[in-house]
């Protein structure tokens, strides 16, 4: 089973670089590829992990030119149902009660089906509309063995074209992996689904459908019913503007405020409701955004905002925007390009987003990837820009986000927190506490060392310095000891030493089998580091 899918995962990347070298050779143009829709029509022929797996590779904008990030974005189709009996089997085993005494009415047929789920409505003893969310059968089984799989096909890539390793394959594929084993746990969205809705429970522009508690579990997910329009719904003209101003608030909230964000704010996940209301669905993609991060980011908006370019290249370096690397200059003059062209722009063509990923891709060749919670980041921000041009076509977007973000982005850079606050004062207190001893220590060690300054040098980094050289002390010798097996056993071979078996001499084959070992084992090392 696993060889055979093997097989079929390694025929679709054959027949993709095959393409690309035809492209190559013929001289096809970017915008004339047919990588990029071919490229999505393999991953929809390899199944529901692939397809999510091509949703997850469609985050990272840092990695990918525009067109892949296009063809990508169709993934979001979706997919065929599974069939009724199946999910009614599989609702009732993971809930443990028949579906009659679960449901007052329950319709087996799926109003929606995607890669990883499928839902269905239903009815609660007490009335409450309800949709089910019910997990495909076998999903988290195929997905670690398809994912195990593609890793080691890209392990095998990188022993082959160390060149690679700049884009980290393994990394991103585990990243994935790591992502999707979460989305497939309906426990952790139902968790976010809370977060939001208590955090939100006192806005009357935000609607978050409420988790039935008793009725979820890692493959179940009962949530009630909640209808609006969808994104460009032509009924949505006369309040557009409305919903557009508190779609901006409620994400600098989220963003500035919370830390914690719907990453996934597209067409499908919104619901826009009467008087302003936005209805928000779908947590299986969320952002988390520590306060060190918020205040980098709050700094970044205002540098952009006072158009400093270096202000703006220190803001993007301690965010994790940009690597600090001896290119300084070259990326600060491409920082100011950018200034200049936004500066060239009418305001409402600027786009936050944009930004982020112009300022991302300075020195890209030089650069590691973009931090998982800055790619989440910079989707949602996509998204809900296209959702205010769509909302309302004629708001200055930044004009709007500077505007109403100065106050938050104010308050998170000059307030304190409680928190900090309380450790302030409770650190003060040990230190005036322990301040007599720390003191009578210092006298002691003066006094012992004849009264001569002593210059304390801290090297934080020194452990791993020497941790690298000899790992690569390591390498050489074991490459050295492998050259010698070779050369040993080609001379064991000529002149054919020693048993036979086969016709070959058994010492040499013993030291050529041991050679390749050693050598699998140095390319493996230098795969997982990302450097020869």
């Amino acid at each position: 089973m696993l060889v055979a899918r093997l097989f079929r995962i390694f025929g679709a990347a054959f027949r993709l670089l095959a393409l690309a070298a035809y492209e190559r050779a013929r001289g096809v143009r970017a915008e004339r590829s047919m990588l990029p829709d071919r490229l999505r029509k393999e991953l929809e022929r390899l199944g529901p992990t692939f397809i999510k797996g091509g949703q997850g590779l469609g985050l990272r904008r840092d990695l990918l030119a525009a067109p892949y990030l296009a063809a990508l974005s169709k993934l979001h189709a979706g997919a065929l149902p599974f069939s009724p009996a199946v999910a009614l089997r599989e609702i009732e085993a993971s809930l443990g009660r028949p579906i009659a005494d679960l449901f007052t009415s329950f319709e087996e047929q799926p109003f929606a089906a995607a890669s990883i789920a499928q839902v269905h409505r239903a009815r609660l003893s007490d009335g409450r509309d309800v949709i089910v969310k019910v997990r495909r059968p076998r999903i988290r089984a195929q997905i670690d063995r398809d994912m195990r799989a593609l890793i080691g096909l890209l392990r095998l890539a990188l022993a082959l074209r160390p060149s690679l390793a700049r884009f980290e394959p393994v990394r991103v594929a585990q990243e994935i992996w790591s992502n999707l084993r979460r989305e497939t746990d309906f426990k952790l969205e139902a968790r976010a689904v809370r977060r939001f809705g208590d955090a939100f429970q006192d806005w009357p522009s935000v609607h978050v459908p409420a988790v039935i508690d008793d009725l979820v579990t890692e493959t179940v997910l009962v949530q009630e019913f909640a209808m609006g329009r969808l994104l460009g719904d032509p009924a949505l003209a006369d309040e557009g503007p409305l919903h557009a101003a508190n779609l901006v608030d409620i994400y600098l909230h989220q963003i500035f405020v919370l830390g914690f964000f719907h990453g996934d704010p597209h067409p499908g996940n919104l619901f826009f409701m009467p008087g302003g209301t936005i209805c928000f669905h779908d947590f299986g993609l969320t952002g988390q955004l520590d306060h060190a991060t918020r205040q980098r980011l709050a700094l970044f908006v205002q540098a952009f905002v006072y158009r400093d370019p270096d202000w703006m290249l220190d803001a993007a370096i301690d965010l994790g925007l940009l690597e600090a690397s001896g290119e300084r200059e070259v990326v600060a003059r491409g920082m100011e390009e950018i200034l200049t062209e936004y500066a060239l722009l009418p305001m409402r063509d600027w786009s936050m987003a944009e930004l982020f990923l112009r300022v991302s891709r300075l020195g890209q060749g030089e650069t590691a990837l973009l931090p998982y919670h800055l790619v989440v980041l910079m989707r949602a921000l996509f998204l809900v820009e296209h959702a205010l041009h769509t909302l309302d076509p004629a708001m200055n977007v930044l004009d709007t986000l500077v505007e109403k973000g100065n106050a938050v982005i104010s308050a998170l850079i000059e307030n304190p927190s409680r928190a900090g606050l309380a450790r302030l004062g409770f650190e003060a207190g040990l230190t005036v506490h322990d301040l007599p001893g720390i003191a009578a220590s210092w006298l002691t060690e003066a006094r012992r060392g004849g009264f001569h300054p002593a210059l304390r040098i801290h090297l934080p980094q020194i452990e791993r310095t020497e941790a690298g050289i000899e790992r690569t002390g390591n390498r050489l010798a074991l490459a050295l000891v492998t050259l010698g097996l070779y050369i040993a056993s080609s001379l064991l071979m000529q002149h054919s030493i020693g048993p036979r078996i086969l016709g070959m001499p058994v010492l040499a084959l013993f030291g050529y089998l041991l050679a390749l070992w050693y050598t699998l084992r140095l390319a493996r090392g230098i795969a997982r580091s990302g450097r020869l």
